[in-house]
């Protein structure tokens, strides 16, 4: 069955330790701003584009995907795919096979970056230091490298590209152990939209042609 996969360096001498520490308390202090201008939010809709490569394994996949966010609920579609979460239930609506899988939230990955995480993850389980900074369409985007303290993580490391003016995230670049590769790219980024009072609800009654999956 397919499924949305949502699965962000310096030497230090003695001389240099002063400013590693101040290096480290900015990207706290970067990512603190980013935290809080998006807690501000009501809701956010974000189109973004979703790149997965592994040249290892000659796999290079990209598509563009949309997400709603209001607190931890989110409606995510990507391809081809649809993902609820109301708050107690992920429901994973996969029209080419006409079935809908439905979890409890708890049964997730609590490491995994899910769409309701992906503005916050960062703030529990990484160590966080400032990385290169790029000029992008006349924005400047700094990149914070964020490493799992957990040495079993299957992820290797993150980057995440922050516009240092709104303090929106522009880019997502996730580095697995196995070298695969997740880059997801913001292309709108907008707050506080009209949205439905059932964006986030599983209606089953659209669905009575599915096979439903209840793990």
């Amino acid at each position: 069955m397919n499924k949305a996969r949502m699965r962000f360096i310096m030497t230090v001498l003695v001389v240099l330790g002063g400013y590693a520490f101040a290096k480290a308390q900015s990207a706290q202090s970067l990512l603190k701003e980013v935290d809080t201008k998006v807690k501000s939010y009501k809701n956010i809709s974000i189109d973004f584009r979703y790149a997965l490569s592994n040249e290892a394994e000659g796999v290079n996949q990209e598509t563009k995907g949309t997400v709603v966010l209001e607190g931890d609920l989110y409606a995510l579609n990507l391809m081809g795919t649809t993902q609820l979460f109301d708050g107690k239930n992920i429901y994973t609506i996969v029209p080419e096979d006409e079935e809908v899988t439905i979890s409890s939230v708890s049964d997730q990955d609590e490491n995994a970056i899910t769409p309701s995480k992906m503005l916050s993850f960062f703030n529990d389980g990484y160590t966080q230091k400032m990385d290169i900074s790029q000029k992008v369409k006349g924005r400047t985007i700094q990149y914070v490298k964020l490493t799992p303290i957990d040495t079993n993580s299957e992820i290797k490391h993150t980057l995440l590209g922050i516009d240092t003016e709104t303090k929106h995230i522009y880019r997502l670049i996730i580095v697995q152990k196995n070298d695969t590769k997740i880059t997801i790219t913001v292309n709108t980024f907008k707050p506080n939209q009209p949205i439905a009072k059932n964006a986030f609800t599983f209606d089953q009654s659209k669905y009575s042609d599915y096979y439903i999956n209840k793990i």
